[in-house]
């Protein structure tokens, strides 16, 4: 590599590493959790980029600009990399914002396949998504960036439905291989659907908090879950005192 091919290079990873998302309290933080992010390239990469660093760039553009009006070309040419380089990474722009998210769901289905025949389903269950979900307090608000965006554009709101159903799908696959059950039968389904029900609302309180790691969250809900939510078994909310019953 030329040294201009260098100091290229040395620029993009800058770029990317010094992108900030703005918390709505009005806080920022540095993102910088590349272990949640394996798998980079779908058909091989040049030197000097990464999928990873062509989403922090999105983000931070898409922060700034909009949506809409951020092009492929610009994030392209902000990551030093031709426009056909992109597209070896995404299918298109809003493939960026699901990217952590489908790498989430490729994780799922490879543990499943891992677990023992000897861990009882629903335990087999949490194990999985907490272990597929090392997310961090100081990850919250790169993610609440994510899911604003996702949230406030129509197209991206429209295309939810289609990642979300992959994630259950993985949940509600593994339930129907243990119970020997077709996969779109009354139980697996059930099974898939109430663990995906549970892991939103536990994500959803987290990112509200953000104060411990995403893991406490679901792995308390997805007990909370295995044991049909009975009252006496309740552990104390996350963050929260146990109620003293006056």
């Amino acid at each position: 590599m030329r040294k201009g091919d260098h100091a290229q290079a040395r620029a993009r990873r800058a770029d990317a590493a010094a992108v900030v998302r703005a918390d709505p309290s009005g806080r920022e933080a540095g993102i910088d959790t590349p272990r949640m992010y394996a798998g980079t390239s779908r058909r091989g990469r040049p030197p000097g980029t990464s999928a990873r660093e062509l989403e922090l760039i999105s983000l931070r553009l898409f922060s700034q600009g909009g949506f809409d009006d951020t092009t492929v070309e610009r994030i392209a040419a902000a990551a030093g990399v031709s426009r056909r380089t992109f597209f070896r990474y995404f299918d298109s722009k809003a493939d960026v914002l699901w990217h952590a998210f489908d790498g989430e769901v490729r994780r799922l289905r490879d543990a499943f396949a891992a677990v023992p025949a000897s861990v009882p389903l629903m335990d087999a269950i949490r194990q999985v998504v907490v272990g597929a979900n090392l997310y961090r307090a100081e990850d919250v608000p790169e993610l609440r960036t994510r899911m604003n965006l996702i949230g406030s554009i129509p197209a991206l709101q429209a295309s939810a439905a289609h990642h979300y159903d992959a994630w259950e799908r993985a949940v509600s696959d593994f339930a129907a291989s243990r119970l020997g059950q077709d996969a779109q039968s009354l139980y697996p389904l059930a099974i898939g659907r109430a663990t995906l029900a549970v892991c939103r609302a536990a994500y959803d309180r987290w990112v509200e908090r953000a104060d411990s790691s995403l893991t406490v969250y679901l792995d308390q809900a997805l007990r909370a879950l295995a044991a049909g939510f009975d009252p006496a078994g309740l552990a104390p909310q996350p963050g929260e005192r146990p109620h003293s019953g006056r």
